[in-house]
């Protein structure tokens, strides 16, 4: 028999468990006189009854065409009605061999197969009803799992486009560093292999502590500020109730690049980056503000009506989706400024 052969064989073998236990219950309630003898009764009986409806949903109700109704129910009548005989053949072979306990005498033999074609009945209903809500329940979880797996599996690939990306963004700073001939370059490099480093070994799970997440973007900043002099004006802060609470890792930091790459690197006067973290009571509210260059009458009421999100933005709020049923995305281009605003409830985790 094959493995899933052993486990259908299993499922029967528990639901004749369950209706044993059932009759068991009603006998020990209505015959306590003669509970022990009728439990013998009903053991022998639970036996066949096992391998009756392990037969029927297995072997007979699969073979039976559904375009040819009428005689697909005129089997399944006379399939039953033959399992019936057996049954009442089972309970002479019991008695013949002391082991059923005989309380009902039957003038013929079709009185006794009328007798026990009832009880055959009421075991295929027990059994069908039991064994529909177990597939039921397994395809419930067998499609949930699938799910799951599909989400994570579009997680990964999301983070898999997010890191070189970020990355990508990285060297090009680097590079620039390094076609000016600048003695900034070998610092960047190690703040990039440290910020490596911490792509490669921390954010392999599922979530990182706050206190990480905080440790990349100020890493990451510190690797921006390289690029340019005092004129840029950098604002760090937050206010977090609780450093190890998780998060998903590099959630935040699309935000921070997009504030760079999109708006200081294209700001003539002036820039300046904005950046505040609050989480209390598991709700995380995360704003960044960043100078962008001043739209022209003509541009800005176009430029104010809609934001064309970039490759970060849109896969964060892809990865909100997946991660989160009560979060919040907002980007908006006013006049010299661009704000991005995300707040999560941390709670509602799917």
């Amino acid at each position: 028999m094959t493995l899933t052969g052993n486990k259908q064989l299993k499922l029967y073998l528990r639901i004749g468990l369950a209706y044993l236990s059932l009759w068991l219950f009603i006998n020990l309630v209505t015959q306590t006189a003669t509970f022990l003898p009728r439990a013998v009764n009903e053991i022998w009986k639970a036996a066949y009854l096992v391998a009756l409806n392990f037969l029927f949903f297995e072997f007979t109700l699969p073979r039976l065409s559904r375009k040819k109704i009428l005689r697909s129910f005129f089997l399944i009548v006379l399939t039953i009605f033959l399992y019936s005989y057996i049954l009442y053949a089972w309970r002479a072979l019991g008695i013949a061999v002391h082991i059923y306990t005989s309380y009902k005498t039957y003038t013929n033999v079709s009185d006794g197969v009328s007798h026990e074609f009832g009880d055959g009945i009421f075991s295929i209903l027990f059994f069908a009803v039991i064994r529909h809500i177990y597939n039921y329940t397994k395809l419930k979880q067998t499609a949930q799992q699938l799910r799951i797996e599909k989400q994570e599996a579009e997680l990964n690939y999301l983070r898999s486009q997010t890191n070189p990306h970020f990355l990508f963004n990285t060297l090009n700073n680097i590079y620039s560093l390094a076609r000016d001939k600048s003695d900034l370059a070998p610092e960047s490099i190690l703040r990039l292999s440290k910020i490596l480093r911490f792509m490669l070994y921390e954010t392999s799970g599922a979530y990182i502590a706050v206190e990480q997440e905080l440790k990349i973007i100020s890493d990451y900043i510190a690797l921006e500020q390289l690029r340019y002099d005092d004129s840029l004006r950098i604002n760090f802060n937050y206010d977090i109730e609780d450093m190890k609470q998780a998060l998903p890792p590099l959630l935040l930091i699309p935000l921070v690049e997009n504030a760079f790459k999109h708006g200081v690197s294209e700001t003539r006067h002036q820039p300046f980056v904005d950046i505040h973290l609050s989480i209390k009571n598991r709700q995380l509210m995360f704003g960044v503000k960043n100078s962008s260059e001043q739209f022209s009458e003509a541009s800005q009421p176009a430029a104010q009506a809609g934001v064309k999100e970039n490759i970060g933005l849109s896969n964060l709020r892809r990865q909100l989706e997946l991660l989160y049923t009560d979060y919040h995305l907002s980007a908006q281009q006013g006049d010299a400024v661009f704000t991005t605003t995300l707040k999560i409830n941390l709670a509602s985790h799917v």
